[in-house]
């Protein structure tokens, strides 16, 4: 809208320019040339009219018409109130000029002819009431009459055709830049369904069938191997956990849903997997819970999935998950027992370590790990702004 009325300013101005131009040179010249002392109140009808018309040039488009038929009627009528004066003058000069162009390159094709009719008409009866050799000689007049109407009209027709040609090649390559952004999302559309399809095909059958056998081998143990029970545990966790995953990448790539990756919304969730897999967990929470940044809530879920599973794998219950919400921070702790002769949990999950405190380091937060007595303590902290 802006970039509009900045166009229709200049236009503005420059119309007004030009219109002082006209009368200043047309006044100009009457004056040095034309006969004030002789005509007496005739001329001053002709210099004022002159000024009149020429002001109008400043008017708006849809004018233009009125106005050049009015330059018309001066050029014409000026010889007619200056009979008894020798030569050919008139008010208008380089006004009538200006008044074809807009008439031709402003209004439609109808009102456009019949001004230049009327252009045509009043330059050829100025110059035949005029006297001298011009009126005299049809070759002078044809001259005066095409280089006065018709070529400022003829102009005026050009520089419109000319707008409109420019304008349909603009919009023909607007037209072609969108095709070709449309072929191109096409494109990626189709390419992210065989993506989808492929993921399906190859891994999801695989990993459902990984947590069917994983179940039914639970299932089936004796009493008393509780270790290979919680690994088998671990692994249906574990399977089900790549299977949402996965469910949610690939309603992403269809592009069938605006699937949203999980966040602390579906702590719950996690922690409700994680039971069913065998291991006692508690979620706890604290503060008064607050609206986070989209990426920071992904990353608080994701660290409580990778500490989960690691409890999955490498220690014992209870398992307590405490998420506290305070002025300045987010908190997450994640505690849980260690297994009873295994090596120290740290040398287990040096990769899932590796990625939470890539996560908080993304994010300015502070992460802290070990051993306290029988249990292994997972402790992220985020800066957040206070409310």
């Amino acid at each position: 809208m802006a970039g509009v009325q900045d166009v229709r300013g200049s236009l503005r101005r420059q119309s007004l320019l030009v219109a002082l131009v006209c009368v200043v040179c047309d006044a100009a010249l009457f004056v040095l040339r034309g006969p004030l002392g002789e005509a007496g109140w005739r001329a001053w009808v002709i210099l004022l009219g002159g000024v009149a018309v020429n002001a109008a040039l400043a008017g708006a488009a849809r004018y233009s018409g009125w106005v050049a038929l009015a330059h018309a009627v001066l050029f014409a009528g000026a010889p007619l109130l200056l009979c008894t004066c020798q030569g050919y003058i008139t008010g208008n000069n380089a006004g009538i000029l200006i008044a074809g162009y807009r008439a031709g390159a402003w209004l439609r094709t109808k009102p456009a002819v019949l001004t230049l009719g009327a252009l045509l008409a009043g330059v050829t009866l100025g110059c035949l009431e005029g006297g001298g050799r011009t009126a005299n000689d049809w070759r002078l007049i044809a001259i005066n009459v095409g280089v006065s109407a018709l070529l400022p009209w003829l102009v005026g027709r050009y520089t419109t055709a000319r707008r409109a040609y420019i304008a349909d090649l603009e919009r023909e390559a607007d037209e072609r830049r969108q095709h070709e952004e449309e072929a191109v999302r096409r494109a990626v559309l189709e390419e992210r369904t065989t993506i989808a399809r492929d993921l399906h095909d190859v891994i999801s059958h695989h990993v459902s069938a990984i947590g069917v056998h994983a179940g039914a081998a639970r299932l089936g143990l004796p009493d008393g191997a509780e270790p290979a029970r919680k690994s088998l545990g671990a692994v249906e966790s574990a399977s089900r956990s790549a299977m949402a995953d996965l469910r949610r990448l690939l309603d992403l790539l269809h592009a069938e849903t605006q699937a949203e990756q999980p966040g602390l919304d579906n702590l719950d969730e996690l922690v409700e997997t994680v039971r069913a897999a065998g291991l006692p967990t508690r979620l706890t929470l604290r503060g008064e819970s607050r609206e986070l940044p989209g990426s920071l809530d992904i990353a608080l879920y994701r660290i409580a999935q990778e500490a989960l599973t690691n409890a999955l794998r490498h220690g014992q219950g209870p398992v307590e998950v405490e998420l506290h919400h305070g002025r300045t921070e987010v908190v997450l702790t994640v505690t849980n027992g260690l297994r009873a002769g295994r090596t120290p949990q740290k040398e287990h999950v040096h990769r899932g370590l590796a990625g939470i405190r890539q996560r908080v380091t993304l994010f300015g937060g502070q992460v802290s790990y070990g051993e306290t007595g029988e249990l292994w303590q997972l402790r992220t902290t985020f800066p957040v702004e206070s409310t």
